[in-house]
């Protein structure tokens, strides 16, 4: 519950801050036009963006003949988390990782990489499966959409306040040049550390649900050693930086600092893993 809290006080701190960037750009015609790209984009992550992401990552449905186990272990997952099987789809990447995608349970994919059906062992694979249908189960994946949209609005206002610092304000009483140029560089890094935020707090709650579901912490602690040392050897060479946060762990390691990455410290969640008892 108080998970569940967080996230949507972020949320609300997320579209708060697009609407007040786009009232101080543009008085009411600017909260228009904030609410406008919200309410389209929105719409375009509801409906498509599992679909986007898939292809973004090229990946393909898995065959049951020829992935057997891996289909098996999600339905097995599955029935436990009392949720439809997922789609499974395989990314063609050597790095080790895996994603959940889709608005509900009923509408839920999982892709996983070649890499990590390399990696790792049965039981290993088996909880980090739990992870991502955690995601699923919980609705995270609807969450980290509509906060990547969100976020990518306060992206695009803070375009239209560098335009306005060049060019003048938005009437002869708004803000002066200095203040807008201000707004435009600081609303994306606050928008950036509340989506963050969310992500940091949804990747403890599936790694808590992933343990409950196979009642074997150890399992995903494992895997998530594993994933983060090769992770930062091989990191993710397709797709985009903006959907780091549905990965399990930080496909692309190499650039971001503990204080901008999209995940906890891998130490620290393996910790809380090995402190959980079922």
């Amino acid at each position: 519950m108080f998970n569940r809290l967080k996230t949507a006080m972020l949320l609300g701190l997320l579209s708060g801050l697009m609407l007040g960037a786009g009232l101080f750009i543009g008085g009411q015609t600017g909260v228009l036009i904030a609410l406008a790209f919200a309410i389209l984009l929105n719409f375009g992550s509801y409906w498509y963006s599992d679909k986007l992401i898939l292809r973004m990552y090229k990946a393909k449905e898995a065959d049951k003949k020829e992935y057997t186990g891996l289909h098996n272990i999600v339905e097995e997952v599955s029935q436990s988390a009392k949720i439809p099987k997922p789609k499974i789809y395989i990314v063609p990447s050597e790095s080790c990782n895996a994603f959940a995608v889709g608005r509900s349970p009923k509408h839920s994919a999982i892709g996983v990489t070649k890499g990590i059906l390399k990696l790792l062992d049965k039981n290993e694979l088996k909880g980090v499966i739990a992870h991502e249908i955690g995601h699923i189960k919980n609705r995270d994946t609807l969450i980290a959409t509509i906060a990547a949209t969100i976020a990518a609005v306060i992206s695009y206002l803070s375009v239209f306040a560098r335009y306005f610092a060049m060019f003048g304000t938005r009437d002869r009483d708004g803000a002066g040049a200095g203040e807008i140029l201000a707004l435009a560089i600081l609303t994306p890094i606050l928008a950036l550390i509340i989506q963050l935020a969310i992500s940091r707090s949804r990747e403890y709650l599936a790694d808590r649900t992933s343990a409950k579901l196979t009642g074997q912490p150890q399992q995903l602690a494992n895997a998530l050693a594993k994933l983060h040392n090769s992770t930062k050897n091989n990191p993710m060479r397709i797709g985009s930086k903006t959907t780091a946060s549905l990965f399990i762990v930080n496909p692309f390691l190499g650039g971001f600092t503990s204080i901008f990455s999209t995940h906890p410290k891998a130490e620290f969640r393996i910790k809380k893993l090995l402190e959980m008892k079922f």
